[in-house]
Parts: C-alpha cells; sequence; structure tokens
C-alpha cells in the first residue's frame, strides 16, 4: 500500500510538472493571439496580456475586446495571400516527391543480394554529418541553372537520410516470409512493394509525410538564398521574416492609416500575419498525430 501511495504521489507530480511545461510553451501563443485581436493602440500602449483588448479613442480608454481589423489587412494583402497558396501547393509537392524518394530509396536497400549494399549505406550515412556548405551549394544550385526558380524549393531537400533510415527500419520489420511467399507466386519486386510493404507502412508513411509538411512549411532559408530575384515565389515563412523585419511587407496602403506616425502600430498585423501562418500547419497536426502510436506496434504478424 505504502508503494502504490508513493507511486500515486509521483504520478501527481509528473502531472503537474507535465501541465506547468505545457502552460509555458502555450502562453507565449495566446499572447500573440490577443495582439492579433486587439487594437493597434492597445498593443502600443502595453494593453494586451492574455486577452485581446480594444482601444476606446472617445475617452481613450482600453477595454476588453475582439477586433478583426488585423485580420482583414492580412487577408487584403495579395502577396500574402499569394505566398499562403504557393505554401501550400509547395507542402503538398514537396511532401508527395519526398516520400516517393524515401520509398524508392529505402526499399532496395531491405534486399541482402543487392550488390555494394554495405558502400550504398555509407556513402548514405556520410551525407548525414559532412555537407559542403552553403556557399558550395549556392554555386552548384547557380550551375544547375536553379537560382530564382520554384524547383530550388523542391529538389535539394527531396530526401532525408534520417526518415529513409527510419523507413528502412520499418522495412525490415516485415516479416521475409510475406515477400518470399510473393515471389513464389511471380510478383516482381515492385508488386512486393505496392501489394505488401505499402499498405503495411500507412501509419510510418504518414508520420513522415507529417514530418516533411512540416520542414517545408517552417522552412525559409533557402528561399531566403536563392530566391532573392522571385518575389513571387516567396512562402509564407519568408513572408514572415520580411514582415517582422520591415513593416513595408505588406502591400496594403492602409496599413499606414491604422499605424499613423508611431512605428509600432503595425505589431498587431504581424501578430495576426503570423496567426495567419501557423494555424494551418497546426490544424493538420492533430489529424496525424493518431499515426504516431500506431507505428510503433504495427508490423506484427497476426495468425
Amino acid at each position: 500500500m505504502i508503494k502504490t501511495k508513493r507511486l500515486k504521489i509521483s504520478d501527481w507530480i509528473v502531472a503537474l510538472i507535465c501541465l506547468i511545461v505545457i502552460l509555458l510553451c502555450v502562453m507565449p501563443m495566446l499572447n500573440l493571439l490577443a495582439q492579433s485581436l486587439s487594437s493597434s493602440q492597445s498593443v502600443i500602449f502595453g494593453r494586451v496580456s492574455f486577452l485581446p483588448v480594444i482601444h476606446n479613442q472617445e475617452n481613450n480608454t482600453h477595454n476588453i475586446g475582439i477586433t478583426l481589423e488585423s485580420y482583414r489587412y492580412v487577408f487584403l494583402d495579395k502577396s500574402f495571400s499569394r505566398s499562403m497558396w504557393w505554401t501550400a501547393i509547395l507542402t503538398v509537392i514537396c511532401t508527395i516527391v519526398s516520400l516517393t524518394m524515401t520509398v524508392l530509396c529505402a526499399y532496395p536497400l531491405t534486399y541482402d543480394q543487392l550488390k555494394g549494399k554495405t558502400l550504398i549505406n555509407t556513402i548514405i550515412i556520410i551525407t548525414m554529418y559532412f555537407s559542403a556548405g552553403t556557399i558550395p551549394n549556392y554555386v552548384l544550385m547557380k550551375s544547375l541553372n536553379l537560382l530564382n526558380n520554384p524547383l530550388v524549393l523542391i529538389i535539394p531537400n527531396c530526401l532525408s537520410v534520417f526518415n529513409m533510415i527510419i523507413l528502412r527500419s520499418f522495412f525490415f520489420g516485415v516479416p521475409d516470409s510475406l515477400r518470399e511467399s510473393a515471389e513464389i507466386d511471380g510478383a516482381t519486386p515492385f508488386t512486393v512493394l505496392v501489394k505488401i510493404y505499402l499498405p503495411l507502412s500507412g501509419p510510418v508513411l504518414a508520420t513522415l509525410a507529417l514530418f516533411y509538411a512540416v520542414g517545408r512549411w517552417n522552412g525559409f532559408g533557402d528561399a531566403l538564398i536563392y530566391l532573392s530575384s522571385a518575389p513571387q515565389w516567396v512562402p509564407i515563412q519568408l513572408k514572415l521574416w520580411q514582415l517582422i523585419q520591415n513593416t513595408s511587407g505588406l502591400d496594403i496602403s492602409t496599413v499606414e492609416l491604422a499605424a499613423g506616425s508611431i512605428p509600432r502600430a503595425s505589431d498587431a498585423i504581424k501578430a495576426a500575419a503570423i496567426m495567419f501562418a501557423t494555424l494551418p500547419i497546426l490544424v493538420v497536426y492533430p489529424w496525424l498525430q493518431r499515426y504516431f502510436i500506431k507505428g510503433v506496434t504495427i508490423g506484427a504478424v497476426k495468425g
């Protein structure tokens, strides 16, 4: 009984610590959401904490309330909306291409009769620890005529060695008897991949798809380096960076009306832009979260 009570107390302590950590992680997001729903004047005067505040110009007071003016400015900005749609399309394309390349790289390495298998594995793993660097990569992209080209956001990072190792390890967990029985019936390696391996790999493929999608959605370093003269291909995260660095990132003249002569008046618009760009990936994440647990237990042969 004593051990049981101690165990319960420790569980409550762990749960309390987890709750505190979650609150610390959520608080900045709540503050950002409150700023995006507040008036610019309230943000300027530091009246916003975790509840949205509206400034009353008649009596110069700040009251709790919600305004969507900042979101209206963001939605009216054509360049921001264009970056949003382009990033969504780019994320889908990169996820499909990356998953295809990962499968095509991991599946052949499961065959013991593959010639040079050890050498290929060694070369692939070396790329995880050593890279040429930014300047050689820039020279390479320039020689391939990929600068200011949307393909520069797709081709260079279409394969993650880490994700490939995860998928390869999962393929190793599939019983060889399944593949051997299919080969006895005349199935080709491609048929084995499509009919056996891929149907069993749903959870792990969904997990890797989430990794690739989040990585592409949050990526802006490659666009910053390689798309210096192609604003039409700027992804949403680079657009946010430009907005934070320079308030003229929005193409709306009405922003000046809201800002007036106060340089920090665009903080509410910045917060709205960040929330506008963050919510889509937050909506997708919980939908794929359920596959993580399945990916841990899948692979057992059911009789």
